[in-house]
């Protein structure tokens, strides 16, 4: 039996956002400023912005064992976490989730990286927003693979400039219909060896352009953004959490201003496992919790309720939603629920060694790299016959400090050594390839009720694999970057292959798609649920397919979109 901790009327609100990472942070802020009273579930401990993030400010010599988690601990603890090889580490592993106590089964192997805490992942994320395209949006409907996007690019493009106006994206426009242009603060610099790159890629091969990475980082004052953010100071710690607000984040942006609107009430260590659906009016009346720390079982109730626990987290909750009218969980009518789950496939590319510039340095630890955006399959001269789609780039150029000669210490001995070690050492670019991967219907993620989590609570079981296209593709990840590379006059150019599960890029997306119709997909154009209307699925879960651009700035602009239109219906009584 259900209980509630407060009577009736301090357990409803206007509205009841579910998360608070990139999604919900915004779901939060649209709806608060639009004067709903918003109720703010998240799964996992408080985190204030600033006072809350504990190795920000911490040298290697600060953390135990010089910031390496014991190996024991990551088996015990961390199995899966710590498959991405930079996640678990004494600055960042409370960030990650305990795998004992949240487990999940797979059938492939799937790396899903999660973080439970207000802010989500948020505060971990790698920061590149980039828009898809009208080339991105068509895709489907052109190749015959997944089902065709219900919305076109010009219907986001005014809510991609909301999002980039308040979050603040830096970056250079480069007038590429691959990808569209943006409102951005001023770009951070390409160092001299990254502009031998982009010189030499525009000279040699007609239609590539290296720019500089668009991301989520102040470099000027943004008189949009709200409260105290100040701007990059060049530190790269940023996974520990940005003390200076600098790159965008739920704690430092979004939630601050819902919570100035006086309408936002924050709920941390708020587990939802179901909604509360009224098959009367085929509207979800609230949502069931499990409180994380008491394990209490309680109600809230709202007109409008916005999923934003992550694609995998909130088609959990739909999955979770049984009932005679749909014993498959809520949005399964179309049989696409948990279907067509996506992720970009990486960690492929070429890395060389520039000869030159020895008299060139950098200033500063730049949080980010350049971006080579998609130029196969973009026009019918970049087309190829042995894959579809496309893929693009990150990577930077830097100098190798007194590290490269640890090896070599026994030859270079005494004062020669010292002398060494001051020079700072050749120059050296690395590329790694982001990849599309295509819609597959037999990609999925099940509930599986026969293993619990620590709440008892059902958990998933991944089956998803990249296939044939995604694999053919990787060659020519390889093979492109090496060329470029070789053609700007690098040396010891070699190709490199790591092996890339889906998961692994941590941008997952699918399982509760958008589309034309309720016999295709799970949500319509709004990105409402078919088969209830005031529950609105804002996160990864609504993409259709995935371009191979980082997907975060679309989650933020179908969320804007999205709380826009239901406090639209609200005041027409529709909803």
């Amino acid at each position: 039996m259900y209980f509630n901790s407060k009577g009736q009327d301090d357990v409803t609100y206007d509205a009841i956002v579910v998360g608070t990472g990139i999604s919900g942070g915004w779901a939060a802020k649209e709806l608060c400023e639009k004067g709903l009273n918003t109720l703010v579930l998240e799964r996992g401990r408080m985190v204030k912005h600033v006072v809350d993030y504990p190795t920000a400010n911490l040298d290697p010599w600060d953390l135990p064992n010089r910031g390496r988690t014991a190996q024991a601990e990551i088996k015990e603890k961390y199995p899966k976490q710590s498959r991405t090889g930079y996640t678990i580490s004494e600055a960042t592993k409370h960030w990650f989730v305990n795998d004992i106590d949240n487990p999940y089964s797979e059938v492939k192997r799937f790396d899903w990286m999660r973080g439970y805490h207000v802010g989500g992942r948020s505060i971990m994320w790698g920061r590149h927003s980039y828009r898809l395209s009208e080339m991105d949006f068509s895709a489907n409907a052109k190749d015959g693979h997944g089902s065709d996007w219900p919305v076109r690019y010009a219907e986001i493009a005014p809510w991609y400039d909301h999002v980039e106006t308040f979050a603040g994206i830096c970056g250079q426009n480069e007038g590429l219909h691959q990808l569209p242009d943006g409102k951005f603060l001023p770009a951070m610099e390409l160092n001299c060896v990254e502009s031998k790159l982009r010189e030499s890629t525009a000279a040699n091969f007609g239609g590539r352009v290296v720019t500089m990475g668009r991301i989520a980082h102040l470099t000027a004052p943004n008189p949009a953004v709200h409260g105290s953010r100040g701007k990059c100071q060049y530190r790269n710690r940023c996974i520990r959490g940005c003390p200076f607000g600098a790159y965008f984040s739920s704690n430092s942006a979004t939630l601050p201003a819902a919570e100035a609107t006086g309408n936002m009430t924050l709920r941390p260590n708020s587990i939802v496992f179901s909604l509360i659906y009224d098959p009367a009016d085929k509207k979800a009346k609230g949502v069931r919790i499990i409180d994380a720390e008491t394990n209490e079982t309680h109600e809230y109730f709202s007109k409008v309720i916005f999923l934003c626990a992550s694609a995998l987290g909130s088609t959990q909750i739909l999955m979770n939603t049984v009932s005679d009218e749909y014993p498959d969980g809520l949005g399964s009518s179309s049989g696409e629920l948990g279907h067509n789950l996506m992720d970009h496939h990486f960690r492929c590319g070429a890395a060389g060694v520039y000869d030159g510039f020895n008299d060139k340095y950098y200033k500063g630890r730049r949080p980010g790299g350049v971006y080579i955006p998609r130029f196969r399959n973009v026009d019918k001269e970049s087309e190829r016959q042995d894959y579809l789609r496309g893929f693009g780039y990150q990577g930077g150029a830097s100098r190798q400090n007194w590290m490269r000669d640890i090896s070599e210490m026994s030859a270079t001995m005494g004062a020669e050594a010292k002398d060494l070690l001051m020079q700072p050492g050749p120059w050296r670019m690395g590329l790694t390839a982001f990849g599309e991967c295509l819609p597959y219907h037999e990609n999925k993620v099940v509930i599986n009720r026969d293993k619990t989590d620590k709440w008892g609570l059902p958990t998933l079981t991944m089956d998803c694999e990249f296939k044939e296209n995604e694999k053919a593709m990787r060659q020519d990840m390889m093979d492109s970057a090496a060329e470029m590379l070789e053609a700007a006059g690098f040396k010891d150019v070699n190709t490199y292959d790591r092996a890339s599960y889906p998961g692994l890029g941590i941008h997952e997306m699918g399982t509760a798609r958008m589309g034309t119709s309720r016999n295709n997909s799970v949500l319509n154009k709004h990105n409402q649920v078919w088969d209830a209307p005031n529950v609105f699925v804002t996160d990864g879960a609504f993409m259709a397919s995935a371009g191979c651009q980082n997907p975060s700035l679309t989650y933020m602009a179908f969320t804007a979109r999205a709380a826009d239109y239901a406090v639209s219906e609200m005041k027409k009584m529709n909803i």
